[in-house]
């Protein structure tokens, strides 16, 4: 009973963590498409085009994507907590 109980804990936690980490990408993600958004709209170009901009300047910049990718949405958007809302 108790093994049964144990296993059960560990699916759940694990279960809870993949949530967590999915939740988090979709976070990123949703910054990161932002950004291409703001690059497209001043460059006039596609979001492949936009996504290539916004990875070179990470690679120069040796910054991580998605925090250059908040800081052009903060800059733009004039906030500070440029992020997606998703209901828990």
């Amino acid at each position: 009973m108790a093994g049964k109980a144990l296993r059960l804990a560990v699916r759940i936690a694990s279960a809870e963590q993949r949530a967590d980490n999915l939740k988090a990408a979709m976070d990123t993600r949703t910054v990161i498409d932002l950004a291409c958004g703001i690059i497209m709209a001043q460059n006039k170009c596609t979001k492949d085009e936009a996504f290539d901009v916004l990875r070179s300047a990470s690679n120069s910049r040796n910054q991580k994507l998605n925090e250059l990718a908040e800081g052009l949405v903060n800059r733009f958007s004039g906030r500070k907590d440029a992020k997606a809302h998703f209901d828990d």
